[in-house]
């Protein structure tokens, strides 16, 4: 049985919701409030299967007195309360003026003991996090903020593109090819993800963007274009809400 690991309240592409302490369940002493909080920049965490992700949550935190600092942050799934993410305790505050300083806490996620820390399928766990965190100021009053942002854990998703041949006369056939997969994080393995729509984007020899051509398969991908002039061809897959969006390497046609 693994340890279930829920922290209490007391403790792209990009989807922050900033709240305040006011619209949130709050306890405490005194008028220090958290009046701000961005998580990881304002972007969302992907999370693969080896690498570990340390990421800021940045709090603005308002007091007559002055800001003292952060003695407790968490953070967790929003539905289920499960977390595999820790707070060592170490923060720092940045004073921007006599009352108000934005305090950062960095939070770290191993890849390497998520599977341990809940007794689900831990990739159920991706999705929409939220952040709790009490704050202290000078004249000893405190808060206890729930809820104070919400971002989005996900899981990373890689994607490949081959096509073949690599040079044939205009007008002419090819196939284009690749695989879209994501980040098991029970067995620290990448797995192929079907049902998801995925576009082809097509670059022209010279030009500086793509343009989507297509809309793809699912999972395993395979498409003939017919070819009107020298390019790069690749997969673009938009993400959702528990995987990371992604664009594969462009693989480079040219005419006979």
């Amino acid at each position: 049985m693994r340890d279930r690991t829920a922290w209490a309240a007391a403790g792209g592409a990009v989807a922050l919701v900033l709240m305040t302490a006011t619209g949130a369940h709050a306890e405490g002493r005194g008028d220090v409030r958290v009046v701000k909080t961005v998580v990881n920049g304002g972007g969302n965490v992907i999370v693969g299967t080896s690498k570990t992700i340390r990421y800021p949550v940045d709090i603005t935190v308002k007091d007559n007195s002055g800001v003292k600092g952060l003695t407790d942050v968490s953070t967790f799934n929003r539905a289920s309360a499960y977390t595999f993410a820790t707070w060592n305790g170490d923060s720092s505050c940045t004073k921007k003026s006599a009352t108000t300083s934005v305090c950062r806490a960095t939070l770290t996620i191993d890849p390497a003991w998520i599977a341990d820390s809940d007794d689900i399928d831990t990739n159920k766990v991706a999705g929409v996090w939220q952040v709790n965190a009490t704050v202290k100021a000078n004249d000893g009053d405190y808060w206890i903020s729930d809820h104070i942002a919400e971002y989005k854990v996900k899981r990373a998703a890689q994607l490949t593109t081959v096509i073949t041949p690599e040079k044939v006369a205009k007008g002419a056939k090819a196939t284009v090819t690749g695989k879209l997969s994501r980040a098991n994080w029970e067995d620290r393995k990448y797995h192929g993800f079907p049902g998801q729509q995925v576009k082809l984007q097509f670059r022209k020899k010279g030009a500086a963007h793509y343009s989507t051509v297509t809309t793809g398969n699912i999972g395993q991908l395979a498409t003939k274009v017919t070819v009107t002039s020298a390019g790069s061809w690749r997969w673009y897959f938009p993400g959702t809400t528990t995987t990371s969006l992604k664009a594969s390497a462009g693989d480079t046609l040219n005419l006979k």
